[in-house]
């Protein structure tokens, strides 16, 4: 096959769509999700828009097939960029399913793809501002999320004792800032940046999810008392992240970057401090 350099793209949404449209051009975009027929949608859309693609059912919960991902994605060049767009959402599955798709997976597909990124590369995880929800953790804690074994990480007593699935959600996501600030040091050695971006209420598929879900009141009128107003857009964090993978961000790295229209800030300290009595 033409060798060429690579993008690969785990969860083929919205978020992940936008990204890869603004990294793909003249490389070979590998579009991995967990349902063939959402890679396959996905798939037709680039190919309709002149971008060279293949397709891989990749279960982010499982190292076995994030190795075959790896494999496949080698087949067509050095893999240049990682995005990770994949994940569950607190209103779609259980405590488990999220701990291990949102969390171990994460960290394993962090940890693997950091052993084949090609020099010059840079890798995207997206996270979400739950993940900017929970109180500062102890030090420790801080230490073990971030360096623990990935094969130990769901048997830490923090994640083990987590009983709802808002509260997993949330440990996922500052666990996924936390991996990636540990998985950029040694994806350094290999001249790559890594980077995480945790976007607010995004309009996509999963945010409709949520917004019609059991927390949908509760999350509309967050839109509607943030300072931005509004929700945002697939494209607003594509474009942050084609900053970030770009030779212009060649000194990011290790970093998270919210995207939430300022609903954080109001969460702490701001019209939306009500939330924190239901978090």
């Amino acid at each position: 096959m033409e060798n060429k350099q690579v993008v690969v793209l785990v969860g083929t949404g919205s978020i992940g769509q936008a990204i890869a449209r603004r990294v793909g051009a003249g490389r070979h975009i590998v579009l991995a999700d967990i349902s063939e027929k959402n890679a396959q949608t996905a798939a037709k859309i680039f190919n309709d828009a002149g971008f060279d693609t293949s397709v891989m059912v990749t279960d982010l919960s499982s190292r076995a097939s994030i190795k075959q991902l790896i494999d496949h994605a080698q087949q067509f060049g050095s893999v240049m960029h990682l995005i990770n767009a994949a994940g569950l959402s607190p209103s779609q599955d259980s405590i488990e399913a999220i701990l291990h798709v949102d969390l171990y997976g994460t960290a394993v597909l962090l940890e693997e793809f950091g052993k084949i990124i090609a020099a010059g590369g840079s890798g995207i995880t997206i996270s979400s501002q739950s993940g900017h929800r929970l109180a500062a953790l102890f030090e420790q804690d801080n230490t073990l999320l971030a360096t623990t074994p990935t094969e130990s990480l769901l048997d830490l007593p923090l994640i083990k004792n987590i009983d709802d699935t808002l509260k997993a959600y949330q440990y996922s996501k500052r666990c996924n800032g936390l991996r990636v600030m540990y998985e950029a040091t040694a994806w350094s050695k290999r001249g790559a940046t890594l980077n995480t971006i945790s976007p607010g209420i995004i309009i996509t598929p999963l945010a409709n999810d949520e917004l019609n879900g059991p927390r949908g009141e509760g999350y509309r009128n967050m839109l509607a008392k943030s300072p931005s107003g509004r929700a945002g857009t697939p494209d607003e964090v594509g474009d942050l992240a084609a900053f970030l993978m770009s030779h212009q961000g060649r000194f990011i790295t290790g970093s998270d970057f919210l995207i939430d229209g300022g609903a954080t800030a109001g969460y702490w300290y701001g019209d939306l401090q009500y939330l924190k009595k239901t978090h």
